[in-house]
C-alpha cells in the first residue's frame, strides 16, 4: 500500500475488524522489507505496517534505505576503534523531513485502516525516528517498541517526554552493542521512566540485533 508516498508492507494477523495496528520502522542501510519477517515470529493478533524508508543508498549492496543520511566515514572509524558515539546532542539533518513524512503516514494509517490502537516502533534508526515522531505527534501512540535505539536531540526531546506519561514502552538493547552505546540506552530508559512512561526494559547479551528473547518480549507486550 502507498502511504504518504512510501511503500508500506501490510501483514494482517488480526482476528478483528478493528485491530491494533503496529507500525515498525527498519534501520539504516536495511532493505525496505527488512522487518517484515518479524510478523511471522511475533505471535500476536495485530496488523503490522512496515514502511520503506524514502532514501535509497547508492553504492551499497542490494536495496539499502535510510530515514536520514549518516556520515559513513565517521561511522566506520568508530566501528574500527570500537568506540560507539554518544549522539544525544545531535539533531540529524533529515530528521525533521522524516518526522513530517511519518506523521502524515500515521494519519493515513488511522484514516484508511480501521484501528483500535496504534503502536509505533522500530529498530536502530527506525527506533530513533519512532520515538521522535511519538514526541511530536498531537496524540501519543498507544504503545512504543524501541529496539536498539539511542538518545538523539536531547534538548528537543526532554521537554516533550511527559507526553508519554502512562504510555507502555518496550525497550531493548544489547550489552555489547558496538554501534549505539548501551549506557546511553540506559539514560534514555531512565528519562522515559522519569517522564511517567511504563517502560518494559530488556537488555541482552549481544550486539546490535533483535534476538529471540526480544521477539518473545514483543509478543507478550503486543498481546
Amino acid at each position: 500500500m502507498d502511504l504518504a508516498g512510501l511503500t508500506a508492507h501490510i501483514v494482517d494477523r488480526s482476528e478483528s475488524v478493528n485491530p491494533t495496528t503496529v507500525v515498525l520502522l527498519h534501520g539504516f542501510g536495511a532493505p525496505g522489507d527488512d522487518l517484515v519477517s518479524l510478523a511471522e515470529v511475533v505471535d500476536a493478533s495485530v496488523r503490522f505496517v512496515f514502511p520503506e524508508a524514502p532514501l535509497e543508498l547508492g553504492g551499497l549492496y542490494g536495496d539499502s534505505r535510510a530515514w536520514w543520511l549518516l556520515d559513513l566515514a565517521r561511522l566506520e572509524d568508530e566501528l574500527r576503534r570500537g568506540v560507539p558515539r554518544d549522539r544525544r546532542t545531535e539533531v540529524p539533518d533529515g530528521l525533521v523531513a522524516a518526522r513530517t513524512q511519518m506523521l502524515r503516514l500515521l494519519d493515513q494509517v488511522v484514516s484508511r485502516l480501521p484501528t483500535k490502537r496504534l503502536v509505533l516502533g522500530g529498530f536502530s534508526q527506525g527506533a530513533m525516528l519512532a520515538l521522535d515522531v511519538a514526541l511530536h505527534r498531537d496524540a501519543p501512540p498507544d504503545g512504543l517498541v524501541l529496539m536498539s535505539g539511542t538518545l538523539l536531540a536531547e534538548s528537543e526531546w526532554d521537554p516533550r517526554m511527559t507526553k508519554l506519561r502512562d504510555v507502555p514502552v518496550l525497550q531493548s538493547h544489547g550489552r555489547a552493542d558496538g554501534l549505539l552505546p548501551f549506557s546511553i540506552a540506559e539514560v534514555l530508559r531512565d528519562k522515559l521512566r522519569a517522564a511517567g512512561a511504563r517502560v518494559d526494559w530488556h537488555d541482552f547479551v549481544g550486539g546490535h540485533e533483535i534476538p529471540m528473547t526480544v521477539l518473545a518480549a514483543a509478543t507478550a507486550f503486543l498481546r
